[in-house]
């Protein structure tokens, strides 16, 4: 289980440590840096598959990301000035068993035309909560990568890979370093939902061809197989038992043409049941939360954005029952600003974000009560 999350420099998150418990739930006003946060997760996900540099591209490059104030903020508000450090952006989690960080930089100028492209400038993996040199694993400065050996010292060997690649995707040999493909795993296991579409167009009003789906897609395209799959698993009455209370008297079946599989919704005064197509947006919205949040295979851990956008305030205890039932299973965390469904989550973690001069903060949160944390430094 995560216990930390940081990041620096990203946005308006300047200098943000984090405490992560099982089930975190992080809220604020809008701009109060909630949705930077989301992306920042997602950011140290896709390091994981070498798409961060990519990732950030689609941002406009890592000049658009860097956090735009002042290097020091104070107490009064502050004019941006000219940068004296090396710019930067970093992000990093712990846990009990393993850490990780990364810091990205830009390129040396004049060496290539591709000047917006991030640089992996440090990387590093440890063990334990807190980094320190005697619990680094593997280590990464600019291109060179050493890792331990059997012996706990430093191997005499180092790895050359390129800069704009992490040591997690082009380095991950289970005999040099076993523990980094441990937290590569780990990392890609990390899922992520956001808004689900249902429009007229949404793939998940369509039939699919039935296949086992233990992970419901981004786009819910597979929303019928991953319901007869929660329901082949053995799940069903716990299915059944949360589409009625979010919807009294109703309930959901799939039915299959030729290998096609289809949603039925039985609701409760109806003469028919309705296809996915003659849904309304909440109720296929509900069904879809339904589909991620009883997966028959939990990922190390599951971000969830804002899950209760388009949905009836009287959905939302279904919603924080189906929520506290995942987190029983793997670690959550859920950004929201909305206040009946913290109250409806009285065992989380609650993380209030505000905003101080521009830079996003943990409200209440003193300078000695942050979680340790240290960057590898350059």
């Amino acid at each position: 289980m995560l216990t930390t999350l940081a990041v620096e420099n990203y946005r308006s998150l300047r200098d943000l440590v984090l405490p992560l418990s099982g089930l975190t739930v992080v809220t604020g006003p809008n701009g109060s840096g909630k949705s930077s946060l989301y992306r920042a997760l997602r950011l140290l996900a896709d390091a994981s598959r070498n798409g961060a540099v990519a990732a950030l591209a689609r941002e406009g490059g890592l000049p658009s990301t860097l956090w735009a104030g002042p290097e020091t903020v104070g107490r009064a508000p502050v004019q941006g000035t000219v940068r004296t450090k090396a710019v930067g952006l970093r992000l990093g989690f712990a846990g009990d068993e393993f850490g990780y960080a990364l810091d990205l930089g830009l390129p040396v100028p004049g060496r290539t035309m591709f000047n917006l492209d991030p640089e992996f400038k440090r990387e590093a993996v440890w063990a334990g909560p807190v980094l320190r040199p005697s619990t680094l694993l593997a280590d990464r400065a600019g291109p060179s990568v050493r890792t331990r050996v059997a012996s706990g010292g430093w191997g005499t060997e180092r790895f050359e890979i390129r800069l704009t690649d992490s040591m997690l995707s082009e380095f991950a040999d289970p005999r040099a370093c076993p523990e980094l493909l441990v937290v590569r795993e780990r990392i890609r296991s990390w899922r992520f939902y956001d808004h689900f579409r249902t429009d007229a167009a949404a793939p998940a009003r369509r039939s699919s061809v039935g296949t086992r789906t233990f992970v419901l897609s981004a786009d819910g395209a597979d929303l019928a197989s991953a319901l007869q799959t929660i329901i082949e698993v053995g799940r069903t009455a716990e299915l059944a038992a949360v589409v009625d209370a979010a919807f009294p008297g109703s309930r959901v079946e799939v039915v299959t043409h030729e290998g096609v599989l289809s949603i039925r919704f039985h609701q409760h005064g109806l003469l028919r049941p309705l296809s996915a197509a003659e849904l309304s947006d909440g109720t296929l919205r509900f069904l879809l939360w339904v589909a991620a949040l009883l997966s028959p295979r939990p990922p190390e851990l599951l971000v969830l954005n804002e899950p209760e956008t388009s949905l009836h305030p009287d959905l939302l205890p279904a919603l924080a029952a189906l929520v506290a039932t995942a987190a029983k299973e793997t670690q959550v965390v859920v950004v929201t600003h909305a206040a009946s469904l913290i109250r409806a989550l009285p065992e989380a973690e609650v993380l209030e974000l505000e905003k101080q001069h521009g830079e996003t903060r943990l409200s209440g949160q003193g300078r000695l009560d942050r979680p340790s944390w240290y960057w590898p430094k350059r």
